[in-house]
C-alpha cells in the first residue's frame, strides 16, 4: 500500500462520515474484553493471550484495506494486582513484507476517563466523536505501515481508563508485546525487533514502558531496540501548577487527577468543594477532545476544601503522586529519543515563574532534567527542543521519529547529545508536609 493511498483513504473515512455517526452514545456491552474462565488471574503469566479475534481495520466504522489481531491479555495494574487488556496488532497489507518481523509499538494519545474510547474499540468498527483520535492516528504510524512494519497499538490505559498513570500504561504496553509475539496469529516471532514510540498521550506508556522494562520484562531486552517519545508528562505534580486556570490545557490537570485516583482506589470526593463535585461528576467519563477549552477557570483551591489547598499537606496525594515521576521505576537499556516544544505561549501558557517553559501542557525543564538523569546512567539519548506548541512540536516529533526509527532498524549506531542538554527542574519527590 503506497502511503497516499492510504492518506486517501483515510480522507475518505472522514468525508463520508456524516455527524449523525458521531455522537457519544455508549457502545453496546462486547464480551471480547471480559475474562471468563475459572483459572484465577493470579495463577496466569503477564502478556499471557487469553482471548483472540481478527477484524477489518476501520476507522469511525468505515473499513480500509487491512486487517487487524486483537488480543485480550493479562496484565498488571497499579496496585500490582492481575489484570487484563486489550491490544491490536496491525498487519502490513502486502503479499511478501520484507520487514514483517520489524515492529512499531505504537501508543496512541486518546487520553480519556472512559474505556470505551480506547483505540481497539475504535479500530473495531467504533463511529463516536472520540473514535476520530484512533483514527486520525493512522496517518502518524503510516509511514512504517507502508515499510511493511507491524504495528501494535495496546489500549495503554487499561479497562478502567486510568489516564495518566505511568505504571499502568508501562505495564501494558510491555505485556501487550509479550502477548503479541506469543500469538500465532500475529505473525510475529519471538525474535522480532520492537520500537516504541508515542507522542503527548502516547508518550506516557512508551516511557514508562523504557523504564519499567529492565525489571518487569527482561526478556525482551532481546527485542526492544528504542523508544521515541515527545511532549512527556515527567512530574505530573509540576504539571499541575503550570496548566490550572489555563483556556486550553487547565481541564487535564481534573483527568489526571480522577485518572491516579482510579488507579490506586482512592476515593476524592471526600476532598472536594461542591464546584470540585460537579466538575468531578461532569469528567469522569470524558476524553480530552471534550476537556479542551471547557475548564478556562480550573484552579486546585476552587475544586477541593479550604483545608485541602495545600497538596503536600494530604497524605494520599503525596505517596501516589510521587509514584507517577518518570524514572522513578528504573532505568531504560535501550537508545532514546526525547523530543519537547517550549512555546507554550502559542497556546494560551505562559512560562511557569517556577517551572520554566513547557509546550502549553508539558514542561521542558522536567524533560531535560530526565534526559539528564538517563544520560548520567549510561543510556544514549537524543534530546531536542523546539521553539513550538505541543501541537506543533507533534509533527517535528514525528518526522524525526521515522528517520530515528528507521534507523535503528538498520543498525546505526544512536546519536546522543547529553554533553549539550542544559539544567532543568529538580525531579526530587513530593516531601510530606502535614
Amino acid at each position: 500500500m503506497q502511503l497516499n493511498a492510504l492518506k486517501a483513504a483515510v480522507a475518505g473515512a472522514f468525508m463520508m462520515l456524516g455527524m449523525s455517526s458521531m455522537a457519544a452514545t455508549a457502545p453496546a456491552p462486547d464480551p471480547f474484553y471480559q475474562y471468563t474462565d475459572s483459572t484465577p488471574l493470579s495463577s496466569i503469566q503477564p502478556g499471557t493471550v487469553l482471548k483472540t479475534r481478527t477484524v477489518q481495520y476501520r476507522i469511525m466504522g468505515l473499513p480500509l484495506p487491512l486487517k487487524a489481531v486483537q488480543l485480550l491479555y493479562r496484565s498488571t495494574d497499579a496496585l500490582s494486582r492481575p489484570s487484563v487488556n486489550v491490544t491490536t496488532v496491525i498487519k502490513p497489507n502486502c503479499l511478501l513484507c520484507l520487514n514483517r518481523n520489524k515492529v512499531i509499538s505504537y501508543q496512541s494519545l486518546y487520553d480519556s476517563l472512559n474505556p470505551d474510547d480506547s483505540p481497539s474499540r475504535a479500530i473495531a468498527g467504533g463511529r463516536r466523536l472520540t473514535d476520530i483520535v484512533p483514527g486520525f492516528e493512522t496517518v502518524l504510524f503510516a509511514p512504517f505501515l507502508i515499510q511493511g512494519y507491524t504495528i501494535i497499538v495496546p489500549d495503554t490505559e487499561g479497562q478502567t481508563a486510568n489516564f495518566a498513570v505511568g505504571p499502568v500504561e508501562g505495564y501494558n504496553t510491555l505485556d501487550s508485546l509479550r502477548a503479541a509475539m506469543r500469538s500465532p496469529d500475529t505473525g510475529i516471532n519471538g525474535d522480532a525487533k520492537v520500537a516504541m514510540v508515542g507522542y503527548s498521550g502516547g508518550s506516557i506508556g512508551t516511557e514508562w514502558a523504557a523504564e519499567l522494562a529492565p525489571g518487569y520484562a527482561p526478556e525482551l531486552k532481546k527485542n526492544l531496540i528504542g523508544a521515541a517519545f515527545g511532549g512527556a508528562l515527567v512530574y505530573p505534580e509540576h504539571n499541575l501548577g503550570y496548566i490550572e486556570g489555563r483556556p486550553m490545557w487547565g481541564g487535564v490537570a481534573g483527568m489526571a487527577f480522577i485518572g491516579i485516583a482510579r488507579a490506586y482506589d482512592l476515593d476524592i470526593t471526600k476532598y472536594l468543594s461542591d464546584k470540585g463535585l460537579a466538575v468531578y461528576d461532569k469528567m469522569r467519563n470524558q476524553s480530552i477532545i471534550n476537556v479542551l477549552f471547557q475548564y478556562p477557570d480550573f484552579y486546585w483551591k476552587d475544586i477541593v476544601k479550604p483545608e485541602y489547598w495545600n497538596r503536600a499537606a494530604i497524605p494520599e496525594y503525596v505517596r501516589n503522586s510521587n509514584k507517577l515521576i518518570m524514572g522513578t521505576g528504573g532505568t531504560p537499556n535501550i537508545p532514546l529519543l526525547i523530543v519537547q516544544g517550549t512555546a507554550g505561549e502559542v497556546e494560551a501558557t505562559p512560562a511557569s515563574p517556577v517551572y520554566g517553559k513547557g509546550d502549553g501542557v508539558m514542561l521542558a525543564g522536567d524533560v531535560r532534567t530526565l534526559a539528564r538523569q538517563y544520560c548520567a546512567k549510561g543510556v544514549p539519548v537524543l534530546h531536542k527542543e523546539y521553539a513550538l506548541s505541543h501541537f506543533g512540536t507533534s509533527t517535528t516529533w514525528l518526522a524525526k521519529t521515522v528517520t530515528w526509527v528507521n534507523d535503528r532498524f538498520s543498525g546505526k549506531t544512536p546519536q546522543q547529545n547529553c554533553a549539550d542538554i542544559e539544567p532543568g527542574n529538580s525531579l526530587e519527590p513530593m516531601v510530606y508536609a502535614p
